[in-house]
């Protein structure tokens, strides 16, 4: 039993770990964090009755509506709920790679919780390929997620930003869901999206604080100019 807990948490630790370690500015407190990755492995059970309720009524069974919907859809809405509702207008997210901190801890939650009560019952032989797709991928649409989230923190638009953020991060989901249930050829399908996914959040990582060093440039720019006038 304690083998399959550690093999379950610890991808999603371990990702958890080089997501946080990226922030370059100010790093977030581990309280939050650990209270956000807290409550993204609880936001597995009202999912799984969720699910469990439409697959029982015989709701959005086929292929598609299930990968988008019933899956993609529903687990990324919960996700962005709750990084809205307890780190978003908290005074700590001060920068925008902190939207990627965040959503990640949730995403990273969920997909741990998840990925022990698989392993209880496929063994716990089934845990790398778990750890290299379907931990992972949560993390990675958590990092989409957040950095459209921490767009939306920084603008005027914050609906805009924050509906991209929930649209894409589902749609991704939905894709990868979608991807899985190919039948045997799904794996040379699943590898090239993997990387793809990968290469765009660690874009997204970086351009996150690009724009948060223009930030700061422009900031220390305006307060140099108020103190000359001054």
């Amino acid at each position: 039993m304690f083998g399959i807990i550690t093999a379950g948490l610890a991808p999603g630790v371990a990702l958890m770990s080089y997501f946080y370690l990226r922030d370059r500015y100010e790093s977030e407190p581990i309280g939050m964090v650990i209270r956000s990755f807290i409550l993204g492995g609880l936001l597995v059970f009202p999912i799984m009755v969720i699910e469990y309720a439409l697959q029982d009524e015989h709701l959005f069974m086929d292929p598609v509506s299930k990968a988008f919907l019933a899956n993609g859809l529903l687990e990324e809405f919960a996700k962005w709920f709750i990084v809205i509702y307890t780190a978003y207008h908290h005074a700590e997210f001060n920068e925008r790679y902190d939207g990627i901190v965040y959503a990640t801890a949730v995403s990273l939650g969920f997909a741990s919780v998840e990925n022990i009560f698989y392993l209880f019952s496929y063994g716990i032989h089934e845990a790398l390929w778990r750890a290299a797709l379907p931990v992972s991928s949560h993390g990675l649409f958590g990092v989409i997620m957040g950095y459209y989230i921490g767009q939306a923190k920084f603008s005027v638009n914050k609906k805009k930003w924050l509906s991209v953020a929930l649209i894409l991060a589902a749609g991704l989901h939905g894709i990868y869901d979608f991807l899985l249930n190919l039948g045997t050829k799904w794996i040379f399908f699943i590898i090239p999206f993997m990387i793809l996914l990968w290469w765009v959040s660690l874009r997204k990582i970086k351009q996150s604080h690009i724009e948060h060093q223009k930030w700061l440039l422009a900031h220390s720019l305006e307060e140099n100019r108020n103190g000359r006038f001054e």
